[in-house]
């Protein structure tokens, strides 16, 4: 485990070096060359693999950590605080895109008029709300094709929004019911462990997969089309580096706590994360961090973790699409009025839940939109640059979703400093000896002054 950190970055700079490799012998997106289409074989099938496991790990992870509640002391004021946290967070977020896009202005100045069919209509939260009701209990969606041929083809579907909402009515009932519910949630536990487990054999190939991700995305969109789109790509990555470098480490601070050891701890999350571009993906990983390496007691991070990995979302629904809901509105030539920039702010606020925690932000940017009344041929637009976008985007989602809980624990006194504190010696995890000994001190001393939540070292 210690060379994983180093693996991924020789995954980078190797990516990048056979992507600029087959973009100058001739590979494009529509039609790549050999080199081309093995990278993009190699990193589609990783994502293809985490997306595989997105589901039932949405379902149980959501079902387990709501079960888990019932292990937490005060778990109402516990949840509520979460849930308030990350919506002071993604508001600050939020307002950081808004900024950055008023005053960088991506899309001025292109002389692109609006879409004949744009007819300036705001939005309707309605569809936004009814998507919310499962149609079935799977939240299967079916759609078919016609091709040239005549041939009609059906594929299924996954609604992720769906299968949280089932997942949140199934915990809840869990937790309702009690010891009625004890084998299911015992079955939901070891199911959890199950996906967690093959989840992790699938991290552990991630080096491989950043070699085809960051080559295919070179290869595919090379320097020109991040020159067309730079300014774009400009404010995006500079909202993510202002939430993830300035925000974030002043939260930290203004807390009492060590930035450099938060840093430290959560950084092999974040890594994966930008390579994964997938918050659930990286979820085992991302709660490991947070008890292992920040101290957060393993009831609570239970809980929330897997909650922000479905919800919290400062990089793809807060940044981006305040940044380019304004891009879009000024590459058409659209003014937005008051009214509109509220709404940029209610819909990324509120409609985190929308992105799920899977790869790419689309169902954001579109939902935003669509609230709008923004011309929808913007999402087609920005899809060029989706890719090397959402690398930061998820790097920053999942330094918040370990933040928040490190933040509330503080806050309730149940953190666990010495591990928080633990040197990491150069390894993604605290020093084994050095995490023993804290976990054995904070045993000892929660036996003599009991604490909320019993904090533990081990995952």
């Amino acid at each position: 485990m210690t060379a994983f950190g180093p693996q991924i970055v020789a995954g980078l700079v190797l990516g990048v070096v056979l992507g600029l490799v087959a973009k100058y012998t001739g590979s494009t997106a529509e039609s790549p060359n050999a080199l081309g289409a093995t990278l993009d074989t190699i990193g589609s099938s990783y994502v293809s693999l985490l997306r595989a496991a997105v589901i039932p790990l949405v379902f149980f992870a959501v079902v387990a950590s709501i079960a888990n509640l019932s292990q937490v002391t005060n778990a109402a004021r516990l949840a509520w605080r979460t849930i308030l946290w990350f919506g002071i967070t993604a508001l600050i977020a939020v307002l950081i895109g808004m900024g950055l896009g008023t005053f960088i202005r991506p899309g001025a100045n292109t002389g692109q008029g609006a879409p004949e069919d744009y007819v300036g209509k705001t939005g309707d939260w309605w569809a936004f709300l009814t998507g919310l009701i499962p149609e079935n209990f799977l939240g299967l969606e079916t759609s078919s094709k016609v091709a040239e041929s005549g041939d009609v083809s059906t594929s299924l579907s996954f609604n992720v929004l769906q299968v949280l909402v089932i997942a949140v009515a199934v915990g809840i009932a869990a937790l309702k019911i009690g010891s009625a519910a004890k084998p299911f949630l015992d079955l939901s536990a070891s199911l959890l462990s199950i996906i967690q487990k093959i989840l992790w054999w699938i991290i552990r190939l991630a080096p491989l997969g950043t070699v085809g991700l960051i080559g295919n995305a070179t290869a595919s969109y090379g320097w020109d089309t991040m020159g067309a789109l730079g300014k774009f790509v400009i404010a995006i990555y500079l909202g993510l580096a202002l939430v993830l470098f300035v925000v974030y480490p002043i939260l930290v601070k203004a807390h009492g706590l060590g930035v450099r050891s938060y840093y430290s701890g959560v950084w092999p999350a974040v890594q994966l994360g930008f390579v994964s571009r997938s918050s659930i993906g990286t979820l085992p990983l991302t709660q490991r961090v947070t008890e292992r390496n920040l101290g957060v007691p393993r009831g609570y991070a239970s809980f929330a973790v897997p909650l922000g990995a479905t919800t919290k979302m400062d990089g793809c629904a807060a940044i981006y699409p305040a940044v380019s809901a304004i891009f879009v509105a000024q590459f058409f030539g659209i003014d937005l009025d008051v009214t509109q920039y509220i709404l940029i702010a209610i819909v990324s606020v509120l409609g985190s839940a929308a992105t799920a925690g899977t790869t790419g932000a689309v169902v954001m940017l579109t939902l935003t939109l669509s609230t709008l009344g923004l011309p929808l041929a913007g999402v087609g637009l920005l899809l060029a640059v989706d890719p090397i976008l959402d690398m930061g985007r998820t790097a920053v989602n999942v330094a918040g979703q370990a933040l928040i809980p490190v933040i509330v624990a503080k806050r309730e006194g149940i953190l666990d400093h010495d591990l928080y504190n633990a040197p990491r010696n150069g390894t993604p995890f605290a020093d084994e000896f050095e995490s023993a000994r804290a976990a054995e001190a904070s045993e000892k001393e929660e036996t003599q002054n009991p604490v909320p939540v019993q904090a533990s070292s081990a995952c």
